[in-house]
């Protein structure tokens, strides 16, 4: 469509206006409307996580992986065009980002993001679990979790190489699609393995320091009002009547005859 476009702004005079129609009209909206798909599609897997973590800060530690994985893609569309300009590969491998290659970004944002939550989930999990440090159970989350990442990242990799490749029916048009998850994998896997135990040290202290801050005010302030009734006998704490008459039935049956 751009090089169609190209040949109607250069051979074509200004007083003549032109635009697309029909199916070609249809296309050229549906690509406007990717990013809006790509910013919506990061913002629901952001709330999900916010949701299954619990918290505002670690999804950003899961997502910090998918601008390297969109990257490792765009750099490989544009080595393959450059070696198909150059003459160093057949004029088949000559890449761009179409429509093909776009679905397969989207399709690196669930891909992708695996890495780190296998990391992350048993980080926390060790965490709340056993009180280790940041740092310890991050550590010992890529331990355990090194060999499922590989294993996965391997599998999708080899999932997506015939697609790469172009064979059969339709393989050429599809192509853009398997360089752009290849790529995209490659880069990202040795980002994610080598940054996201970085980022989770680093969040986690971010959370802590604004623990300190917020959290003694927030304490402060939901105090409960001192009661009238005094505090249960035993010294334990304050509590309501019912509470207390509760306690002292199940002390009466306590109580030896």
């Amino acid at each position: 469509m751009d090089a169609v476009t190209n040949v109607a702004r250069t051979t074509l005079p200004a007083t003549v206006t032109y635009s697309f129609q029909g199916t070609a009209q249809a296309f050229q909206s549906s690509l406007g409307g990717l990013g809006l798909l790509l910013i919506m599609a990061l913002v629901v897997i952001y709330i999900v996580l916010g949701i299954l973590y619990e918290s505002f800060i670690h999804p950003f530690t899961i997502l910090y992986g998918l601008p390297s994985a969109g990257f490792g893609a765009l750099l490989a569309l544009e080595l393959f065009h450059l070696g198909a300009q150059k003459h160093w590969l057949s004029p088949r491998f000559d890449m761009e980002l179409n429509i093909y290659g776009f679905i397969g970004v989207i399709m690196l944002i669930g891909i992708v993001k695996k890495n780190a939550i296998m990391m992350i989930d048993f980080a926390l999990q060790v965490q709340r679990t056993e009180g280790k440090s940041a740092a310890e159970a991050i550590y010992q989350g890529c331990l355990v979790r090194f060999r499922p990442i590989m294993m996965t990242t391997a599998a999708a990799l080899m999932g997506t190489l015939p697609i790469a490749f172009g064979r059969g029916a339709g393989g050429d048009s599809r192509r853009a699609l398997g360089i752009a998850v290849v790529g995209g994998l490659l880069f990202s896997q040795v980002v994610t393995l080598l940054l996201t135990p970085v980022l989770y040290i680093y969040m986690d202290h971010a959370k802590d320091r604004l623990v300190r801050l917020f959290g003694k005010r927030h304490v402060n302030g939901s105090e409960p009002a001192p009661s009238s009734h005094g505090p249960v006998a035993g010294g334990g704490p304050i509590q309501s009547p019912i509470a207390r008459s509760a306690s002292s039935d199940l002390s009466a049956m306590r109580r030896p005859k």
